[in-house]
């Protein structure tokens, strides 16, 4: 009886270690990387103060989007939306605002308090559509051309100079 406890306890012992040792060979850092290049995904979405859903498909009548994934709730999206209101102006850019699990009264306040960057806002209330795009946290933000394809993908707040960055790449495109 010992014999078999000892090799079960040495068996158990063995798969915790290597199960362990593998778990620390595995990619931990959040990357994106992959994104780039490859087309965002068809996706219905739900105006924030409309009736009427938004799809994905209709961003191929602008030479650029910057889609903006925000909430009211996000003190670093407070901090990126000067940069996202100074970007504005860009006549080859559109940017379109996904208010991601927030309130719809929260997101209008929010956009009358800091201002409106946005030519459209659409609600992703459970955050799982978000999940398509390959957004786990907010702010995040994804520069995409007329064909749909993923340019560039910003996680955390845009700064000063990402707005450089993305001046530059519509300018050159």
């Amino acid at each position: 009886m010992r014999k078999i406890i000892f090799a079960l306890s040495l068996v158990l012992s063995l798969f915790i270690i290597v199960t362990f040792l593998l778990g620390l060979k595995t990619k931990k850092i959040y990357d994106t990387i992959d994104l780039t290049g490859k087309p965002i995904p068809n996706l219905d979405l739900n105006l924030l103060n409309g009736d009427t859903n938004f799809n994905t498909q209709d961003l191929k009548k602008n030479k650029f989007t910057l889609i903006n994934f925000w909430a009211s709730w996000c003190a670093p999206c407070r901090k990126e939306h000067e940069h996202l209101i100074s970007l504005n102006d860009n006549k080859n850019l559109k940017i379109l605002g996904v208010n991601f699990k927030d309130k719809k009264s929260k997101a209008n306040q929010f956009i009358k308090e800091l201002g409106n960057p946005y030519y459209l806002i659409v609600s992703d209330t459970d955050g799982k559509k978000s999940l398509s795009f390959g957004i786990y946290g907010i702010p995040e933000t994804i520069l995409v051309n007329k064909d749909l394809i993923i340019i560039k993908k910003y996680i955390g707040p845009i700064n000063a100079q990402d707005v450089k960055t993305i001046q530059k790449m519509i300018r050159e495109e």
